[in-house]
């Protein structure tokens, strides 16, 4: 969609605060306050939307190259302006791996003009195979500063303290993907009873907490930012908890499928629930969402990993793991803890825009305050009853497991730097989605 040179956002509720109207001029917030002069500009009638600054995923799965017939950089950029988001962190376990500036630099032209920035991460290890570091100098120059194995684990201690120094060399990132391969050999579900009943190898908790703390004295060692991701149990928090109060440069992020689902969805047999790592115990669940709301996870990022149908298919052992979450993370994370009094609007956008862009090495561009002079990079959020339908998904795959369910927030406008990237405003286009 192209930018007009004015738009006149009119009525709408930074964070949730007093009905204002929001002027935009040449991709930036030109005025906000009242009675704004509307000569020139398109004007959107908000009538009371909430409004965020736009949201940043620090962990999505964007399959190009190589599985394209999962997702696209365009259709992933889609479902992300669709959910809200202005940019996001492209994994680098494509195929070919995001190992070297070439691979990154073809996923940034597939990214020009796409529904929202899209920035690549490189991988840690050349062909993620945990041996050897990959060009870090070279992906840097690139313009990449997150770095990353996710789908692996850099699990030898000797490359993973010399990855921290050659990240730290560059100012970048390292994101960690905390498995113990050697306590998760052919591990299906969560260890516990739901792996009991269910007869499928369990997958302990403790192959997460270890890697974690390892890493933590690592990364403080280094003196390098370590992130980790996809946050799941109970003992990881504490960890966590503990390399934070010692002021070690540790962040972290939770999915919103570990915030909402539990370990017993295993028991329906439907792989739609399977995923890495596993969905664990109701009390991991309360864990991680305490830690959200008190700051000790920093971050809502999706881990947004289409497949394709065939792909997710039973048996269970035989599906591959992953789950949708671009377009319906916001819907979860309001409906849990705005809901709650967990966490206000302010809150929200500090932990689904405002750290995972500072953690991202974005934030002279993204998470920024909905100010004068700021850039235009927002989205705005109605308080209406909708139900997730898969068949309306931009994604190219269908695998989300919130199907049919039935939330009270959804992402209806989101602007990139003046550009409107997503629109639901149109009154025959939202009542598809909406439900009395």
């Amino acid at each position: 969609m192209s930018a007009p040179d004015r738009l006149l956002l009119r009525g709408l509720r930074p964070l949730g605060g007093i009905p204002v109207d929001l002027l935009i001029v040449g991709g930036r917030i030109a005025e906000i306050g009242s009675r704004i002069d509307t000569l020139g500009a398109r004007t959107i009638d908000c009538d009371g939307l909430i409004a965020l600054p736009g949201l940043v995923d620090l962990h999505t799965h964007l399959r190009e190259p190589g599985g394209e017939h999962a997702e696209t950089v365009r259709t992933g950029a889609r479902a992300a302006a669709a959910g809200g988001y202005a940019a996001v962190i492209a994994m680098a376990n494509t195929d070919p791996v995001a190992d070297t500036p070439e691979v990154a630099e073809a996923v940034r032209r597939a990214a020009a003009m796409a529904d929202c920035a899209v920035f690549p991460a490189g991988a840690v290890t050349r062909g993620l195979a945990g041996t050897e570091l990959s060009d870090i100098p070279g992906l840097a120059r690139a313009g990449v500063r997150v770095f990353s194995d996710d789908g692996r684990c850099v699990h030898d201690s000797k490359v993973m303290r010399d990855a921290l120094h050659a990240i730290g060399a560059v100012g970048g990132t390292l994101a960690q993907h905390a498995e113990d391969h050697a306590l998760t050999a052919d591990a299906q579900v969560n260890d516990g009873p739901v792996a009991t009943a269910t007869g499928l190898p369990g997958w302990p908790a403790e192959a997460e907490d270890s890697i974690i703390a390892r890493d933590c004295v690592l990364a403080a060692a280094a003196g390098t930012a370590l992130h980790v991701c996809h946050v799941s149990t109970a003992g990881a928090v504490e960890v966590l908890r503990w390399a934070k109060h010692r002021g070690w440069p540790v962040t972290a992020e939770v999915t919103p499928h570990h915030l909402l689902l539990t370990e017993e969805e295993a028991l329906s047999g439907d792989p739609v629930f399977k995923v890495n790592p596993p969905l664990r115990r109701v009390e991991d669940v309360m864990a991680l969402r305490a830690a959200l709301a008190d700051g000790t996870i920093d971050a809502v990022a999706t881990d947004h990993a289409p497949h394709a149908g065939s792909d997710k298919s039973p048996p269970w052992c035989g599906a591959r793991p992953g789950m949708l979450g671009l377009e319906t993370a916001l819907a979860v994370v309001a409906e849990l803890f705005v809901r709650s009094g967990q966490l206000d609007w302010a809150g929200v956008a500090d932990r689904m825009s405002v750290r995972p862009a500072r953690i991202a090495r974005l934030s002279a561009r993204f998470g920024r305050p909905l100010e004068r002079g700021e850039p235009a990079t927002l989205t705005l959020v109605s308080a209406g009853r909708w139900q997730v339908d898969p068949a309306a998904s931009h994604s190219l795959s269908r695998n989300t497991p919130v199907a049919g369910r039935v939330f009270g927030h959804r992402p209806v406008l989101t602007v990139l730097e003046g550009r409107v990237t997503h629109d639901l405003l149109d009154r025959d286009a939202w009542q598809q989605y909406s439900i009395s």
